[in-house]
C-alpha cells in the first residue's frame, strides 16, 4: 500500500482529522496503530479499507487506486481484498455462528457454495466456537468477537484490518482473541490493527503512533527480526 498526501476533513475550515503526506505498508508487514483517542487512528483505518472517503489524496493497494474506485468497484475490491474484524463485531444476534461467518457470501451471490461452507464450518473449529449455538447471542463477547475474525477470513483476503480487536473483552478473552488473530493472519498477509492495548500493540513488527492526525512515529521492533 501506498499512501500521497493524503487528507480527511469533516467539516470545511476545520483542522484535518488526518493529515498524511506519505506512507508505505508492504505485503505481509504486521503493523500496529497506536495514539491517544482522537488521534485518527480508526479514521485511517476506514479510508485505506475504502469504506470511508478521503478529501484528498491518494490510497493505492497493489497497482489499484481505491479512492478513484465507483462505489461498486470498491465494494468488489473490498470483497475480494480485505477482511475487517470491527470493534463493535457486527454481528446478527438472532442467526448463528456459522450463518454470520457466511454473511459476506450471501453479499457475493445468491448461492453458497459447499466449498465457502465448510470453509467457514473449519474456520469456527480453528477459533474454537461452538457450532450448536442456534444465535450470537448466546455465546460470550469473546466468542463473538472469535466469530467476527472468522468471518473476516472466510475469503481468504490478503489483507486483515482489525479496529480495536479486544476493546470489549475480559484480560482472558482478550488473549485469544489477540493469539487467533495473529496465528491466523499467516506469514503473508497484510495486518494493519489499530489498538489501545500493549498487548495487541507490542506483537506488531511495526507500530505506526498518531497524534491529532498526524504520522508521528513509525518504528521498527524487534518482532520484525523474529524474536
Amino acid at each position: 500500500m501506498r499512501i500521497s498526501d493524503l487528507q480527511l476533513r469533516y467539516h470545511r475550515n476545520t483542522a484535518p482529522v488526518i493529515s498524511l503526506p506519505s506512507l508505505a505498508i508492504h505485503q505481509g508487514e504486521v503493523v500496529g496503530i497506536s495514539g491517544p483517542s482522537g488521534s485518527g487512528k480508526s479514521s485511517l483505518l476506514y479510508l485505506i479499507s475504502g469504506l470511508l472517503r478521503p478529501t484528498g489524496g491518494n490510497i493505492i493497494w497493489n497497482g489499484t487506486d481505491i479512492t478513484s474506485l465507483s462505489e461498486g468497484a470498491s465494494d468488489r475490491w473490498r470483497r475480494q481484498s480485505i477482511g475487517f474484524v470491527f470493534q463493535d463485531f457486527h454481528l446478527i444476534d438472532e442467526v448463528s455462528p456459522l450463518e454470520n461467518v457466511l454473511i459476506p457470501a450471501s453479499f457475493a451471490g445468491w448461492r453458497i457454495s459447499p466449498e465457502t461452507r465448510k470453509r467457514a464450518y473449519d474456520l469456527l473449529d480453528q477459533v474454537g466456537v461452538p457450532m450448536a449455538r442456534k444465535s450470537t447471542s448466546d455465546l460470550s463477547r469473546g466468542e463473538q468477537q472469535r466469530v467476527a475474525i472468522a468471518r473476516a477470513l472466510l475469503f481468504d483476503p490478503p489483507i486483515i484490518l482489525a479496529d480495536e480487536p479486544t476493546a470489549s473483552l475480559d484480560d482472558a478473552a482478550s488473549q485469544i482473541a489477540t493469539d487467533i488473530l495473529f496465528s491466523l493472519a499467516g506469514s503473508n498477509r497484510t495486518l494493519i490493527t489499530v489498538s489501545h492495548d500493549r498487548d495487541v500493540i507490542d506483537r506488531c513488527a511495526r507500530i505506526l503512533k498518531f497524534d491529532k492526525g498526524h504520522l508521528v512515529d513509525d518504528a521498527t521492533t524487534n518482532r520484525a527480526e523474529g524474536a
